[in-house]
């Protein structure tokens, strides 16, 4: 049973990977010869433990950054053949060498993209954790200057600082 599920996990890492390099899921069917309604379902599963797992996404912005250096590698050999192609004066071989690297670019850019999502997730994620944090503390200030005449103006008085002429200030009447 464990090394089926360490099998799983490992053909999903194999579809991520290729999905991460910029391929779709019929190119990631050819090069791991896996059906491509399999692939399809792996990468929503993976697509699912990486929305909700730090590690899988730690893992996948290691892959996006190996990926966008192999990018980065192969435009530079296309510009190598550039390079030659104008030296021997074929027009031919610089003309190939250009479309390349707009293949390579186009394929880098799409998966950068793609990689943007997973990030947006995780700003939302930040500030969302952010803003329960900010409430927690305001109960906090609210809960203990509220029953402490002394703290009450101090309380304010720094909340107001901190939240600079235009913000909110915090006012406990005790009735």
């Amino acid at each position: 049973m464990t090394t089926d599920i360490i099998t799983h996990i490992e053909e999903v890492n194999r579809v991520a990977t290729e999905y991460i390099k910029g391929l779709n899921e019929s190119e990631i069917s050819k090069e791991l010869d896996i059906p491509r309604a399999r692939v399809s379902s792996l990468l929503r599963e993976w697509k699912s433990m990486a929305s909700n797992s730090e590690a899988v996404r730690a893992r996948a912005r290691e892959a996006l950054s190996g990926a966008d250096t192999h990018y980065s590698r192969l435009i530079k050999q296309a510009y190598e053949v550039i390079e030659d192609a104008n030296t021997q004066g074929s027009l031919t071989a610089k003309t190939a060498a250009i479309k390349l690297i707009l293949d390579i670019e186009s394929k880098r850019i799409d998966m950068l993209q793609k990689a943007g999502l997973l990030e947006n997730k995780e700003l939302a994620e930040q500030l969302l954790e952010t803003e329960r944090k900010q409430e927690l503390l305001m109960k906090i200030l609210v809960d203990v200057s509220g029953t402490c005449n002394k703290c009450k103006p101090e309380v304010l008085k720094r909340l107001s600082e901190v939240s600079g002429p235009t913000g909110e200030a915090v006012v406990i009447y005790d009735a």
